[in-house]
């Protein structure tokens, strides 16, 4: 599956005391990537929601915290499908500045009712357009 890259820029917002990106903020980083990952395929979060009763929500995440990125670096996000099932997909993500690897992450996602929060499947239509993606 292909790969989608997201730039990030790091903000003093982002960064602790030390001028270091707080930990948790890597994870609003992947969060905002696979967001625009969806955009960019044409699939839109709250019309999922509204008209397709569907949400993914996150299940589970692992993280290799590896070099910190500091403020004001320019970072990019890149994503992929690793696997996908009927109701969830896998995602391996990582966080660069230039060719070295910040954080590598892998991130199952788990699609849900929207209105039962519980496990639904995965739209036919949307299967495809995340197979092609």
């Amino acid at each position: 599956m292909n790969e989608f890259v997201w730039p990030v820029r790091v903000y003093w917002e982002d960064t602790d005391a030390g001028g270091v990106v707080y930990y948790a903020n890597y994870l609003k980083f992947l969060e905002r990537a696979r967001s625009e990952w969806l955009r960019t395929l044409g699939i839109h979060q709250r019309e999922l929601a509204t008209q397709e009763d569907v949400l993914f929500v996150v299940r589970r995440v692992e993280v290799d915290y590896l070099k910190p990125a500091r403020f004001e670096d320019a970072l990019a996000v890149q994503s992929r499908i690793t696997e996908m099932g009927r109701a969830s997909l896998t995602m391996a993500q990582q966080i660069r500045r230039g060719d070295e690897v910040l954080l590598s992450a892998q991130v199952k996602l788990a699609c849900v009712s929207a209105s039962a929060m519980r496990p639904a499947k995965i739209p036919p239509y949307l299967l495809v357009k995340l197979n092609d993606a």
